[in-house]
């Protein structure tokens, strides 16, 4: 069933990058797609899923991370966010909470093409008052298949690095020890070179351009890259292409597309 919408969004694409002119042979390619939807609210101040809906849709990921996720919020009109956008855009969902709030729970979300074999949602450190965080991750056999592993998260969003720093050496900690090619994707709000993302790439491989990282936030005028998609280990992926798709309605962050294949 096609998504209708009753206005008509211009959808910004920016950033394209491709990052191999060689064609994939046999080997498995998946597009990745990482979210942050903002609890379901768009930017002109109402509440739209389809809206949202439509820039998953046209990007046609085969795995999305979803980051400020609602389940049964009043602020989200007690929707299941992931379940519902799973709905519209012909996914499997999974939502992992991180938190308590509004009559319900917020944290991430999980859309898939593939159905899911395991889950896991792994709480991450932070200082007693500030908002907790969470790392959920589906282990899922893709096609021909290979079992892989991906994750969505979303770090501390705060100026003082403590709480996000910690977040990554536990993400490190975890799912370093990963018995399946993993990927993770999510809003981890810090920027290229920052301490946090340095110490990410001490064990991730990043899909960005180092020589010249496209910004994927704010959607309206984008000015700094705080969106990622990373992949695990560096021998057994390979970025085709990544592009960031910048709707400034749908979200107050860009989307960000990313083609892995998956080496033998």
């Amino acid at each position: 069933m096609k998504i209708k919408i009753a206005l008509l969004l211009t959808i910004i694409v920016s950033g394209f990058t491709v990052r191999s002119q060689q064609l994939p042979g046999n080997n498995p390619v998946l597009k990745i797609l990482t979210f942050n939807i903002y609890h379901g609210a768009t930017m002109k101040g109402d509440f739209d899923l389809t809206v949202i809906a439509k820039v998953i849709e046209d990007a046609d990921p085969d795995l999305v991370a979803l980051q400020e996720v609602d389940y049964r919020t009043r602020r989200a009109r007690d929707y299941d966010l992931v379940t519902e956008l799973g709905r519209m855009v012909r996914m499997a969902p999974l939502f992992g909470r991180a938190m308590y709030y509004d009559g319900g729970e917020y944290g991430e979300g999980i859309l898939s093409k593939f159905t899911f074999i395991e889950s896991r949602n792994i709480p991450l450190p932070c200082t007693p008052g500030n908002e907790p965080r969470a790392a959920l991750e589906i282990i899922t056999v893709i096609p021909p298949g290979d079992t892989i592993a991906f994750i969505g998260t979303h770090l501390d969003h705060l100026k003082d690095e403590t709480d996000r720093i910690a977040q990554v050496k536990r993400i490190n900690e975890v799912f370093s020890a990963n018995r399946y090619p993993t990927i993770l994707a999510g809003d981890l709000n810090a920027e290229p070179g920052s301490l946090p993302i340095t110490l990410m790439e001490t064990i991730w491989s990043s899909s960005y351009d180092r020589t010249n990282p496209s910004p994927t936030f704010p959607s309206d005028i984008p000015r700094k890259k705080i969106d990622y998609v990373m992949h695990f280990p560096r021998e057994r992926w390979r970025v085709l292409e990544s592009r960031v798709i910048c709707d400034s309605v749908a979200s107050d962050h860009c989307a960000y597309l990313v083609t892995l294949e998956l080496t033998r």
